[in-house]
């Protein structure tokens, strides 16, 4: 008998039903998708901001929905745990949202989350930014619940609109989310502590908190946000922001001192966290031919 294995969608809702708070650090390609996994998280989210830098846009909406789509895939493909991906605003009208959902899904990604804000759509805490009306974004919504062929696929709802329309309007958009068929609420860029306490209190369903340094929000301790009740945290910028500072500083170290810096790692020990122990195996497996069985001869015989 087949053994029957749990999609990546089936997965993500088995952590999410679990107590506790699952924590889904930010990858942008996938060398930092796989140091995740390799750290032990449980599940990765695919940041957006960082998918336009490394296309070399800042994230003001630039990107193509095949373009976020097919760097979610390489993701799913590089890690064995569940990745969660940013769709931005579905990429258009419901019938957009409909392809997009479709699109990631086929790609092996476990969940995505789909925004309100209207066009040119920017990062979620930066000023300046628009909101659709509600009655289109709940059509979006709808749609993207229909689209899933595994029921599983998590449809999260985020609304921007705290920081245009404010908090009160923030809620009942996420409320209305959540009845329209989404399975978790994003409300971006609460302002205060106080905001984000209020949260889960006041949203009717699973919530997601997105820790963002040098955001809006306020940098909020994760036991804190467990305890609150919030069941998904991501932090988007976390390995990005890293990297940038880190060859910043590995950069000047070369231009000022004009010699490579001893970085404590072996070639060989890159390859293998990026999985040449799985291609190695594969070669030598290859290396000579299988015994073939006479003719006329069965294999059992």
């Amino acid at each position: 008998m087949a053994v029957q294995t749990l999609s990546a969608a089936a997965r993500l809702r088995r952590l999410l039903a679990q107590n506790g708070l699952l924590i889904a650090p930010g990858a942008y390609d996938c060398i930092s998708a796989r140091t995740i996994e390799q750290a032990g998280f449980s599940a990765v989210y695919m940041t957006g901001a960082g998918t336009a830098a490394t296309l070399g846009y800042p994230d003001y909406g630039l990107l193509t929905m095949s373009e976020m789509a097919d760097n979610a895939g390489r993701l799913a493909a590089a890690v064995k745990v569940p990745v969660i991906a940013d769709a931005d605003t579905g990429y258009g009208n419901e019938l957009n949202v409909t392809r997009t959902v479709r699109e990631y899904e086929k790609r092996g990604v476990a969940g995505l989350h789909i925004e309100d804000q209207g066009f040119p759509k920017k990062c979620g805490h930066l000023d300046d930014k628009t909101v659709i009306a509600l009655d289109e974004y709940l059509a979006k919504i709808r749609a993207a619940a229909a689209a899933r062929t595994d029921p599983d696929f998590l449809l999260i709802a985020r609304t921007d609109s705290r920081a245009v329309i404010g908090f009160e309007e923030a809620v009942t958009r996420m409320n209305a989310a959540l009845a329209a068929g989404a399975d978790m609420a994003f409300l971006e860029a609460p302002q205060t502590i106080a905001e984000i306490e209020a949260v889960p209190k006041l949203v009717k369903g699973p919530c997601l908190l997105n820790v963002v340094s040098g955001g809006k929000t306020p940098i909020f301790d994760l036991d804190h946000a467990q305890r609150l009740g919030f069941k998904l945290a991501i932090l988007p910028g976390l390995l990005f922001q890293t990297a940038v500072s880190a060859f910043d500083a590995v950069l000047a170290e070369v231009k000022s001192k004009r010699r490579h810096p001893d970085l404590k790692v072996s070639i060989r020990e890159k390859f293998r966290r990026m999985g040449s122990d799985e291609w190695d195996a594969l070669r030598e497996k290859f290396k000579s031919p299988a015994e073939k069985p006479e003719r006329g001869k069965s294999a059992a015989e």
